[in-house]
């Protein structure tokens, strides 16, 4: 497994994993450290067998009371200083809603949201831009109705893709379904 850097724009320490190379990339965004953000089984799959770049960006040391703004910034600085122009970004739950905002504040630089779970927050999708929505089937943190209502907001280019007999955790009990999901999606032209 790629060992974590830490990036320090204006002193703050944000925690990010980058690898793999290849002409998609993917900018996952997590709420948990990254050791234990259960995305590092789909990220390396990604990374290894689709010739994907992903990055991982964790939660900065002093995360507590920090906003959703300000964790869509810290990804937008890791983004910049790893020299990304455009990406796919996206999360697991709360992870999620900071790629929601990352969407709508840098549209220009994102080529398509992947949410693995919709949390329950009134944030628009950014115009334009395609989504991706894995949902657990049995997830009742963030259940299937929060990613039906977001989908009816875009239904021409809100998809959203169910993992059977998964709940909440389904990013690591269920890694490499999400992960073919994902690569057959983003991999598709």
């Amino acid at each position: 497994m790629t060992q974590p850097s830490i990036f320090e724009p204006e002193g703050r320490g944000v925690p990010f994993i980058d690898e793999g190379e290849g002409p998609v990339t993917l900018v996952l965004v997590t709420d948990r450290a990254l050791e234990a953000d259960g995305l590092g089984v789909i990220s390396h799959y990604l990374a290894e067998e689709a010739g994907f770049r992903v990055v991982r960006i964790g939660t900065r040391a002093d995360a507590d009371g920090t906003s959703v703004a300000e964790r869509a910034g810290d990804a937008a600085a890791v983004i910049t200083d790893l020299g990304i122009d455009d990406t796919w970004i996206g999360g697991h739950g709360s992870g999620g809603t900071i790629a929601r905002t990352f969407a709508l504040d840098h549209a220009g630089h994102v080529n398509g949201l992947l949410l693995l779970g919709v949390e329950d927050e009134q944030i628009e999708l950014a115009p334009g831009i395609p989504v991706l929505i894995i949902q657990a089937e049995n997830d009742e943190v963030t259940p299937a109705a929060h990613a039906e209502a977001l989908q009816a907001t875009a239904p021409e280019r809100a998809t959203i893709t169910r993992i059977p007999n998964a709940d909440h955790y389904f990013v690591a009990t269920h890694p490499i379904e999400t992960a073919v999901v994902i690569e057959e999606y983003l991999d598709w032209d």
